[in-house]
């Protein structure tokens, strides 16, 4: 039964939803907890006696769920130890102080009716007895309390000194590094790591509200007010024009330079309306699209690019997030070192050169996740884009998370409800990883010498570009059940018990990783050589001689036209860029940034193509994803593995389009190409 006064449970935060009225022609959702005439209303843990008065609907429960013996063994003290940590029913602070006090004599009844009139039982037994209805705890004896207990305590009662402490500490660092270093290091990442920091120690003493309340304000005045004026009919007009403007403006305002010459933008920006044209085209209802998710996508996708390719601080900010992945491969290398020998570590193998960065990343990775960064960044970003882009919740905490987590693991996050996804929603968790790569990638491809501003860049791009162009591919037509709500849930199942647990975990994770990586690597490229043997064979005999007739050869000319729409300049590059969009999505883009960093035939390609084809390759849009796509959302639910399987290839497209259109914007906006160009290896 649904129930419409939902408490705010851990990492879920409630919000009006605007677009929650039912548009005509929509499909009703099956669920019977979707149903209208199954709602009702109840007292809840985080609403007092006031906010429920005049609601007295007889209700009628099913009797002996709660209770019913679990199929799952009752947990040992290891495992209770393991699942403590983010357990609200750990922490009775978080019972609404007034429903405590009203069900104070209640709990204290239950609790003598469960160990007896002895108290001395519960000490002895140091037991927690929870109330799965009225979500309150009775805790048992600190005697035999776990060490991590005893330390979560301490941090709680010294907490204010604690992040008094680092407070100081991180602003005399600040402060040092303004006064020594401004000119020669810059002031612009030190002070939004020490605002980043501190704020979020502030919040943890204030609310956040005293940020958003005015935040809230100040746009229902503003742009509320302003939208409020234009007449509903004109709304959809006047946004897209307006955005049209944005992006004419900051594409042909600059100066040309070199091969960046306006013409050349416009046939960027030519594209880019063929690519939103032929998915408009091929919409799966053309009725249905949600227009305002389309736009403002496409806008945020333009700013995002905007920022990095045109401004001071944007090229300085994801410089110095590069600076940082490039650290990784070097402190990487020097557990290679260690293991091998100093000059192995220093050969440019992708053996000991790449894999070694994916295993430490995937580690560091697992460990911010422990510690909760992971989640809680996520979480910001998909809150953003879900108020903004007007999707689900779902699809706001899949998208945000694929760039940086990867398909397979983003779509973890939404476990519990890949079995009640729509068919849309489906569609754009599968555009979402088709339309990005993964953190742990993204530092091989820097290894590789790729750019890495572009890299990163792109993966941040690919957030709102893969949720306006799936919601333009496959647009809404049933009740989504995260409608309003974003929510990224803890995976108690595979919960570390401690820091070095998780690391552990991590790093025999990245060396599934890596090993998959070295073995596909393997086996495609053998696969790919093998094919070109027997098409150079048959070209032969038809005089197929200069160039041969190879694999690179037929996809180059059939994504020829791909290529012309981003951009390449006509100077010999479009057959080279669109040999790489082919081989990409034929085999992968690891093999085709490898072919663009070692092959000579590349080596001359212009400083404008390479940029291009760096942000056309940047996706996971290719068969070999396809199948890991359908095998991780087939086993997350079984029993929409069919709907998967219908969705797969048009999602695949989609998340393809997706990063064109990322490359699209960047042929509109570079200028200096010449701070984004990596030579190549072979040159």
């Amino acid at each position: 039964m649904s129930d419409q006064g939902n408490g705010h449970a851990s990492n879920i935060h409630q919000m009006s939803y605007p677009a929650l009225e039912l548009a005509q022609g929509v499909i009703p959702n099956t669920d019977p907890a979707m149903d209208p005439s199954h709602q009702h209303h109840h007292p809840h843990v985080h609403h007092n006696a006031f906010s429920m008065q005049g609601r007295d609907d007889e209700v009628v429960y099913t009797k002996g769920t709660t209770a019913d013996k679990s199929d799952i063994p009752d947990p040992g003290p290891q495992e209770e130890e393991l699942r403590r940590r983010d357990d609200p029913e750990r922490h009775p602070a978080h019972v609404h102080p007034a429903l405590a006090a009203e069900r104070g004599a209640d709990d204290l009844h239950g609790d003598e009716a469960t160990f007896g009139n002895d108290s001395s039982a519960r000490s002895k037994t140091g037991v927690a007895v929870a109330d799965a209805e009225k979500a309150t705890l009775t805790s048992g004896s600190s005697e035999d309390a776990p060490q991590g207990q005893i330390k979560s305590r301490f941090y709680r009662h010294n907490r204010t000194i604690i992040h008094g402490v680092i407070f100081m500490a991180t602003t005399a660092w600040w402060i040092a590094g303004l006064v020594l270093h401004r000119k020669d290091l810059g002031w612009v990442v030190p002070f939004l790591a020490w605002l980043a920091v501190n704020l979020r120690l502030l919040f943890y003493h204030i609310p956040i509200t005293i940020i958003t309340k005015p935040m809230h304000f100040v746009w229902n005045q503003t742009g509320v007010r302003v939208a409020g004026l234009v007449p509903d009919r004109f709304k959809l007009p006047v946004s897209a024009v307006l955005v049209a403007a944005i992006i004419m403006i900051g594409g042909f305002a600059s100066p040309e330079s070199e091969d960046n010459t306006r013409a050349n933008r416009a046939v960027s920006l030519f594209g880019l309306l063929v690519f939103i044209g032929v998915l408009w085209a091929t919409s799966k209802n053309r009725k249905l699209i949600k227009w305002h998710t389309v736009i403002v996508g496409m806008l945020f996708q333009f700013i995002i690019a905007l920022f990095v390719l045109r401004t001071t601080t944007g090229y300085d900010i994801f410089n110095a997030v590069s600076g940082f992945a490039r650290r990784l491969l070097e402190n990487a290398g020097q557990g290679t070192a260690f293991l091998t020998s100093k000059e192995t570590a220093e050969l440019k193998w992708f053996l000991v050169g790449v894999l070694p960065a994916i295993i430490f990343f995937v580690a560091l990775v697992q460990l911010l996740y422990y510690v909760g960064f992971i989640q809680w960044f996520i979480g910001k970003f998909a809150v953003f884009f879900f108020w903004s882009m007007r999707v689900s919740g779902a699809e706001a905490v899949v998208a945000a998370a694929s760039p940086f987590i990867g398909q397979g693991e983003s779509a973890m996050l939404i476990k519990p409800f890949v079995a009640h996804l729509t068919q849309a929603e489906l569609h754009q968790v599968m555009t979402s990883g088709f339309a990005t790569i993964a953190g742990s990638v993204l530092v091989a491809y820097i290894a590789l010498g790729i750019n890495p501003q572009a890299l990163i860049s792109s993966c941040v791009m690919s957030i709102p570009a893969s949720l306006a162009i799936s919601k333009l591919r496959y647009p809404e037509t049933e009740e989504t059940l995260t409608a309003g709500r974003v929510v990224v849930p803890d995976d108690d199942d595979h919960k570390a018990a401690n820091a070095l647990h998780a690391f552990a975990n991590g790093a025999w994770l990245g060396l599934k990783i890596a090993g998959m990586i070295l073995s596909t690597l393997l086996c495609i490229l053998a696969l790919i050589a093998f094919i070109n043997w027997i098409l150079t064979w048959i070209g032969s005999y038809m005089n197929i001689n200069d160039p041969p007739l190879t694999v690179e050869l037929i996809v180059g000319y059939l994504c020829y036209p791909i290529a012309f729409l981003l951009g390449v300049p006509r100077n010999g590059d479009l057959l080279k860029v669109s040999k790489l969009i082919g081989i990409k999505l034929i085999a992968n883009e690891f093999v085709a940034y490898n072919a663009l960093q070692t092959e000579a035939e590349y080596a001359d390609l212009s400083g404008r193509s390479r940029l291009i084809a760096t942000y056309a390759l940047c996706g996971f849009a290719n068969l070999g994803s396809l199948g890991t796509q359908i095998g991780v959302l087939s086993q997350l639910a079984p029993s929409r593995s069919g709907d998967v399987s219908r969705l797969a290839m048009s999602a695949l497209l989609a998340g393809a389009i997706s990063t064109f259109t990322s490359a699209s914007i960047a042929g509109l906006l570079v200028t200096n190409q010449e701070a984004f160009f990596t030579p190549t290896a072979a040159a």
